[in-house]
């Protein structure tokens, strides 16, 4: 552990074995750390969270000379709120913003520029590419691959194995960059398993898409959509809105 006075830890926090803490780091409160965890510069842990083993925080994001999505910049430090809990093996990048109670399962991948509201929970495995935004209360299953440049509102469902797309060009037109545009999803939506979601696309309020649909148009609110390509099948029943 780096002995630098830039280093804030509250006596309160418990660490385990083969810990690396970097320079500027503040720790609050009843944090609890397993092993083997590497925390980089900047990080911003508030009271009661939980970190488990071989956890990564606040990497900085290498750039391949092929990338169209990541940039080099100076990138803020990354925050994570109260009583947040982060299972084992997962990498959570500087510059991301996770809010109070968030639960992110093992392995999950978080990124830069990413923000997460308060009690959502990110599965086991889940990637979340940067430049995303998830709201509060939202639940995203083990395995989901959530695209750069996305939006997920407050209190939608994300089944496990869904996939978002945000390239409809798939890497062959060279003014590509200009189009890039994940999926948005909308306060209540839910998406079931292995769905794809195209770029760009819109699922409405309330909307639910079915298990195993490619998704190459907007869903209007409060209808059920299934197939490939996925088509209106039936709204969402009364009593499944939220309230």
């Amino acid at each position: 552990m780096n002995s630098d006075n830039s280093v804030k830890i509250d006596e309160s926090v418990e660490l385990g074995k083969n810990v690396i803490i970097e320079d500027d780091v503040e720790i609050s409160k009843n944090v609890k750390i397993g092993h083997n965890v590497v925390i980089h510069s900047g990080v911003r842990i508030s009271q009661g969270c939980v970190i488990s083993d071989n956890t990564v925080l606040g990497k900085v994001p290498f750039k391949a000379k092929a990338s169209k999505t990541t940039t080099i910049k100076e990138l803020p430090p990354l925050v994570i709120g109260e009583y947040v809990t982060i299972g084992a093996n997962c990498v959570i990048y500087k510059g991301a913003k996770i809010g109070d109670y968030v639960f992110v399962g093992d392995l999950a991948s978080i990124r830069e520029d990413v923000k997460i509201g308060e009690y959502t929970i990110i599965g086991r495995g889940v990637t979340v590419e940067n430049q995303t935004k998830i709201g509060k209360y939202v639940k995203i299953e083990s395995e989901a691959y959530i695209t750069a440049m996305s939006t997920i509102e407050d209190h939608c469902f994300i089944a496990p194995e869904v996939a978002f797309s945000n390239d409809n060009y798939i890497d062959r037109a060279s003014e590509q960059t200009v189009h890039y545009k994940g999926p948005t999803l909308k306060k209540g939506a839910r998406i079931g398993v292995n769905a794809t979601i195209l770029p760009g696309i819109i699922i409405g309020e309330d909307a639910l898409v079915a298990a195993g649909a490619v998704v190459t148009k907007d869903v209007p609110a409060r209808i059920i959509v299934a197939g490939v390509p996925a088509k209106y099948f039936r709204d969402v029943p009364k009593e499944q809105l939220l309230k």
